[in-house]
Protein backbone atom coordinates (compact mmCIF):
# COMPACT_ATOMS: atom_id res chain seq x y z
CA UNK A 1 0.00 0.00 0.00
CA UNK A 2 1.27 3.61 -0.83
CA UNK A 3 0.90 6.17 1.65
CA UNK A 4 2.20 9.65 2.11
CA UNK A 5 1.85 11.51 5.64
CA UNK A 6 2.28 15.38 5.69
CA UNK A 7 4.45 15.01 9.03
CA UNK A 8 5.90 17.78 11.67
CA UNK A 9 8.05 16.20 13.80
CA UNK A 10 7.78 17.77 16.52
CA UNK A 11 3.74 17.10 16.74
CA UNK A 12 3.04 14.49 19.10
CA UNK A 13 0.07 13.25 17.16
CA UNK A 14 1.95 12.96 13.94
CA UNK A 15 4.62 10.98 15.56
CA UNK A 16 1.83 8.49 16.81
CA UNK A 17 -0.12 8.47 13.12
CA UNK A 18 3.47 7.96 11.64
CA UNK A 19 4.69 4.75 14.40
CA UNK A 20 1.12 3.59 13.21
CA UNK A 21 1.49 2.98 9.43
CA UNK A 22 4.79 1.70 10.36
CA UNK A 23 3.06 -0.67 12.35
CA UNK A 24 0.69 -2.03 9.70
CA UNK A 25 3.69 -2.64 7.84
CA UNK A 26 3.17 0.80 5.43
CA UNK A 27 6.56 3.13 5.13
CA UNK A 28 4.82 5.89 3.88
CA UNK A 29 6.75 8.97 2.08
CA UNK A 30 7.73 11.41 4.63
CA UNK A 31 6.46 14.74 3.82
CA UNK A 32 8.29 17.83 6.59
CA UNK A 33 5.03 19.97 5.45
CA UNK A 34 6.72 23.09 7.33
CA UNK A 35 10.61 22.38 5.06
CA UNK A 36 8.39 21.70 1.66
CA UNK A 37 4.81 22.53 2.01
CA UNK A 38 2.14 21.60 -0.23
CA UNK A 39 0.98 23.88 -3.40
CA UNK A 40 -1.82 25.72 -3.12
CA UNK A 41 -3.71 22.64 -5.26
CA UNK A 42 -2.41 19.94 -3.24
CA UNK A 43 -3.61 21.63 -0.04
CA UNK A 44 -6.56 22.12 -1.59
CA UNK A 45 -6.82 18.65 -2.77
CA UNK A 46 -6.32 16.56 0.28
CA UNK A 47 -8.79 19.09 2.45
CA UNK A 48 -11.43 18.43 -0.17
CA UNK A 49 -10.72 14.18 -0.54
CA UNK A 50 -10.77 14.27 3.39
CA UNK A 51 -14.13 16.00 3.52
CA UNK A 52 -13.51 19.09 5.27
CA UNK A 53 -13.96 22.38 5.02
CA UNK A 54 -10.55 25.16 4.65
CA UNK A 55 -11.25 26.17 7.77
CA UNK A 56 -11.69 22.64 9.44
CA UNK A 57 -8.43 22.31 8.35
CA UNK A 58 -6.83 25.18 9.77
CA UNK A 59 -4.76 24.96 13.11
CA UNK A 60 -5.19 27.08 15.91
CA UNK A 61 -3.21 26.37 18.89
CA UNK A 62 0.70 27.10 18.53
CA UNK A 63 0.31 29.07 15.20
CA UNK A 64 -0.61 32.94 14.43
CA UNK A 65 -4.26 32.62 13.91
CA UNK A 66 -5.28 34.96 16.29
CA UNK A 67 -2.64 37.39 15.23
CA UNK A 68 -3.42 36.94 12.01
CA UNK A 69 -7.46 37.27 12.64
CA UNK A 70 -8.39 34.32 11.06
CA UNK A 71 -11.59 33.50 13.46
CA UNK A 72 -13.39 35.84 11.40
CA UNK A 73 -16.43 34.44 9.86
CA UNK A 74 -16.16 36.63 6.62
CA UNK A 75 -12.68 35.15 5.41
CA UNK A 76 -13.02 33.32 2.43
CA UNK A 77 -11.27 29.80 1.88
CA UNK A 78 -8.89 31.66 -0.94
CA UNK A 79 -8.27 34.43 2.18
CA UNK A 80 -7.48 30.62 4.60
CA UNK A 81 -5.49 29.26 2.19
CA UNK A 82 -3.32 32.04 1.05
CA UNK A 83 -2.90 32.29 4.82
CA UNK A 84 -1.89 28.45 5.29
CA UNK A 85 0.07 28.46 1.96
CA UNK A 86 2.08 31.99 3.79
CA UNK A 87 2.20 30.27 6.82
CA UNK A 88 2.34 26.52 7.00
CA UNK A 89 2.44 26.05 10.75
CA UNK A 90 -1.53 26.65 9.80
CA UNK A 91 -2.17 22.67 8.11
CA UNK A 92 -3.51 21.23 10.68
CA UNK A 93 -1.68 18.11 10.74
CA UNK A 94 -0.82 15.05 9.79
CA UNK A 95 -2.81 14.89 6.69
CA UNK A 96 -2.19 11.43 5.45
CA UNK A 97 -3.02 10.42 1.44
CA UNK A 98 -3.40 6.63 0.66
CA UNK A 99 -5.14 4.51 -2.12
CA UNK A 100 -7.77 3.91 0.81
CA UNK A 101 -8.39 7.55 0.91
CA UNK A 102 -7.24 11.07 2.51
CA UNK A 103 -7.69 11.82 5.64
CA UNK A 104 -6.49 14.50 8.67
CA UNK A 105 -5.57 12.16 11.20
CA UNK A 106 -6.21 13.84 14.38
CA UNK A 107 -6.93 12.26 16.51
CA UNK A 108 -4.21 9.36 15.45
CA UNK A 109 -6.42 6.66 15.82
CA UNK A 110 -8.24 8.08 12.44
CA UNK A 111 -5.08 6.61 10.22
CA UNK A 112 -6.76 3.23 10.73
CA UNK A 113 -9.44 3.84 8.82
CA UNK A 114 -6.99 3.85 6.04
CA UNK A 115 -5.22 0.62 6.78
CA UNK A 116 -5.70 -2.15 5.09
Amino acid sequence: MKATIWHNPACGTSRTVLSLLREAGIEPVVIDYLRHPPSRAVLLGMIRAAGLTVRQALRQKGTPYDELGLADPALTDDQLLDAMIEHPILINRPFVVTDRGTRLCRPSETVRELLP
